[in-house]
């Protein structure tokens, strides 16, 4: 899509959808950071928004700057006079869409908390039902504001009139099983970034183990110097009836060698079993040498999400509280191929 195409802009009115009514009775969308004042007067750039943000938010974390900075910088200098904008209301479950008919305003009267405006003209309204799961999987961004790329095609067939395409079941909806897809992928990748920035050498330890734990083993961290060995886990309460496992644990999101994994296995005795753990991967040779022994496995990053996914709801209180998540539903994949 070239730019002289009018872009697909998403915008939310809050988590409740406290701003409905300013928005589609009033004939415009907003956006709040009323703490940064006019907007029109900062740089029209985005690192005069990130300074403005900075000096603002005085507790905002350096991570969040740049989405903070990037909404309201893209509100004013980004979206278009003639750009289109799909507005997903809470109350009503409708799926709004207007043209944007006017530049950047700073409104000090206005309710919610919403001063920056531009006005809009409201062109076409469908129920949710008249989209795909994955468009509005893509409306559904935790952004405030954010552009609408992959499934524009059926927004724009609504303004154009077209007859909707109604979706009846998961099997007829293609989308479902990417939008499942995503939220996974989604989940994974936040639990391997906690685990990365919070659990750094013995700290992560101390979460295989209580992971161990939950799966059905005793499992208790070594007491020596041996650099290979970071766990002791077993079936007994005792720890002296095989199989004795030993366990190396590494934090790093790098590649671990067959020279790692090979020390670990030099420190097994006969009878004794071997499990090295990280949060990144395995290179090629470390692979090939745990297939040529039977009393050795590897786990990398992303298998160790698996087993957390699996034995979360054993988990205690704080190693949850490590990685707060809550159970959803999502659209069974098989079912969504007609399997």
């Amino acid at each position: 899509m070239s730019r002289l195409d009018p872009v697909f802009w998403g915008i939310h009115a809050g988590r409740t959808g406290d701003a409905d009514e300013l928005f589609l009775r009033g004939n415009c969308v907003a956006i709040g950071w009323a703490d940064l004042g006019n907007l029109s007067a900062i740089g029209a750039n985005r690192e005069a928004f990130k300074a403005k943000v900075i000096s603002t938010y005085a507790d905002i974390k350096p991570g969040a700057v740049p989405q903070a900075a990037g909404q309201p910088f893209r509100f004013v200098h980004e979206m278009k006079v003639g750009d289109l904008v799909i507005y997903p209301a809470k109350q009503s479950r409708q799926v709004h869409i207007g043209r944007v008919e006017g530049e950047y305003e700073y409104d000090t009267g206005a309710p919610a908390g919403y001063p920056n405006r531009r006005k809009v003209t409201w062109l076409k309204s469908a129920p949710r039902t008249h989209f795909s799961q994955g468009a509005l999987y893509e409306i559904g961004s935790a952004l405030s504001l954010f552009q609408v790329r992959n499934f524009a095609d059926e927004f724009r067939a609504l303004v154009d009139g077209k007859a909707p395409e109604t979706v009846v079941s998961a099997a007829d909806d293609l989308t479902v099983a990417r939008v499942a897809e995503d939220i996974e992928e989604t989940t994974k990748d936040f639990v391997l970034k906690q685990l990365a920035r919070d659990l750094k050498g013995t700290a992560f330890e101390g979460f295989v183990a209580h992971l161990l734990e939950c799966m059905g083993y005793h499992a208790r961290l070594a007491r020596t110097n041996e650099p290979s060995v970071d766990i002791i886990a077993h079936k007994d309460h005792l720890g002296i009836e095989p199989p004795i496992i030993k366990v190396q644990v590494k934090s790093g999101d790098g590649s671990v060698s067959d020279r790692d994994v090979s020390a670990l296995f030099g420190k097994l005795a006969p009878g004794e079993y071997g499990l090295f753990v990280t949060l990144g991967d395995f290179s090629a040779e470390a692979l090939r040498f745990e297939r040529s022994k039977s009393n050795l496995r590897v786990i990398d990053g992303e298998e160790i999400v698996q087993l957390i996914f699996e034995n979360y709801e054993k988990f205690d209180t704080r190693h949850k509280g490590l990685l707060p998540l809550r159970r959803v539903y999502i659209p069974e994949t098989s079912a969504a191929e007609g399997e």
